[in-house]
């Protein structure tokens, strides 16, 4: 549970106290989110070479398409236009886009490189 509490939380992998990132974006003011380059408690280094979160995006995929699994179920029960439905889901999709982008991330560091990983 602590795993998931952490991934949630944006901690370090390995010692659980420090953030990976600085900024977390907003998408209506067209910031992405920025991460830390190591963490400030134990230093340990995030990206470990170039092309390391490419992975990332397959979860992020992922993640992405279960929210929209989940808000057209939900939203079938109630809207019976299934055009308006694919245009909330689109909405839906970029709305939660920088969360998306540090959700993936976080369980990427976590599946690579958690606490019972050595380097």
């Amino acid at each position: 549970m602590s795993v998931l509490v952490n991934i949630l939380g944006e901690k370090c992998p390995k010692c659980g106290i420090g953030k990976v990132f600085a900024d977390k974006g907003n998408i209506f003011l067209l910031r992405l989110p920025k991460m830390n380059h190591d963490c400030s408690h134990c230093h340990h280094k995030f990206e470990k070479e170039p092309g390391y979160f490419f992975g990332s995006m397959f979860v992020s995929y992922a993640v992405t398409v279960a929210e929209m699994i989940v808000f057209f179920l939900i939203a079938n029960q109630f809207i019976d236009s299934y055009v308006t439905i694919v245009v909330l889901i689109g909405i839906l999709a970029i709305v939660l886009s920088t969360f998306n982008f540090r959700l993936s991330r976080m369980i990427w560091i976590y599946m690579l490189d958690g606490k019972d990983k050595k380097i």
